[in-house]
């Protein structure tokens, strides 16, 4: 996943969220409306996210050191599952908390005029935003649906924007609605219900963001398509026959480390098959670019080590038939 192009999406989103914020506070100071409070709290905290998403791109840019080898590339990782809490505390538990006093402490808004002048420029702002981050992830989405992309993308940032815009942009339809009823009726309930849902709406994708970052901290492998363009390009026929077992793992979101048992002729020289594995390490570079580090142990094919290897299907002839466990 492109790098610029989560910054940029970043960038934007930042900049709307800023000045989102900043005229919803100043719509709450005027009318009182808690809907205003509670979307001001979480355009501050999308803010602070985007900058946490900047700072853990930074972060991940830095050399390898002795103490940490495989570099720092999950530091991308790290930076987007605090987004998630963030958006749970700050955003959704405020605003459900918010929006249950207001229930409980009705009153009438006062110059209603500030929340829905701010709320639709609000609007304006965030699809301006989301309208950038869809841009940018067409570029990489492809075919996959948008939930898929989401669920498949290895770089946090632009599916944590993609997220919280659409968070946004309903949690402000919501806002508007609550605002408007509390006008219509003079029932400051209406205001309370939009700000407890929006504190809803926010606590569910934080719980969305969580689960999709912890599953990148644990540790992914690559996607199907690379793995089997690695398979494809560590057999050559002649010296490099198979493969025994290969596992793949993401060490950032363009940093992968590729290791695999491989089977070789029993006759072939030392010589040889250092030249082979050289071979097959440039052949795999070239077709994944993002194989930064890899390891390949020459081995004798046996059945036994290819049931270890928990690939008991791979044969002499050709790379491992699916890539399950890699």
């Amino acid at each position: 996943m492109s790098a610029s192009g989560g910054t940029r999406a970043i960038v934007a989103a930042l900049g709307a969220n800023l000045a989102i914020a900043a005229s919803k506070f100043v719509a709450f100071a005027f009318s009182g409306s808690s809907s205003m409070l509670a979307e001001g709290v979480h355009s501050l905290a999308d803010s602070g996210n985007q900058f946490l998403l900047l700072v853990g791109g930074k972060k991940a840019q830095r050399e390898a050191t002795p103490q940490h080898p495989f570099g720092y590339g999950r530091e991308r990782y790290i930076y987007a599952f605090l987004v998630s809490i963030v958006l749970f505390s700050v955003g959704g538990m405020f605003a459900i908390y918010e929006g249950y006093e207001k229930i409980r402490h009705p009153h009438e808004l006062e110059h209603w005029y500030w929340p829905v002048g701010v709320l639709v420029f609000a609007i304006l702002a965030e699809g301006y935003s989301f309208r950038t981050a869809i841009k940018e992830s067409n570029e990489l989405r492809g075919k996959l649906s948008w939930a898929q992309f989401i669920r498949r993308a290895k770089a946090p940032e632009l599916p944590v924007v993609l997220l919280e815009d659409f968070g946004a942009l309903i949690g402000l339809v919501l806002a508007l609605g609550g605002v408007g009823l509390a006008l219509l009726t003079g029932d400051g309930v209406w205001d309370g219900i939009g700000t407890v849902l929006i504190g809803v709406l926010l606590v569910s994708i934080a719980l969305v963001l969580a689960a999709e970052t912890k599953s990148l901290l644990l540790g992914e492998s690559a996607g199907l398509p690379e793995v089997r363009k690695i398979e494809a390009a560590v057999v050559d026929g002649h010296t490099v026959t198979g493969i025994i077992h290969m596992r793949t793992l993401h060490l950032g979101p363009e940093e992968l480390l590729v290791a695999a048992k491989i089977a070789v002729q029993h006759d072939d020289t030392a010589g040889e098959v250092a030249a082979a594995i050289n071979a097959a390490e440039a052949r795999i570079r070239e077709a994944v670019p993002i194989a930064r580090v890899i390891y390949l142990e020459p081995d004798i094919y046996s059945e036994t080590e290819a049931a270890r290897g928990a690939d008991p299907e791979a044969t002499p002839g050709g790379p491992a038939p699916h890539p399950a466990g890699h």
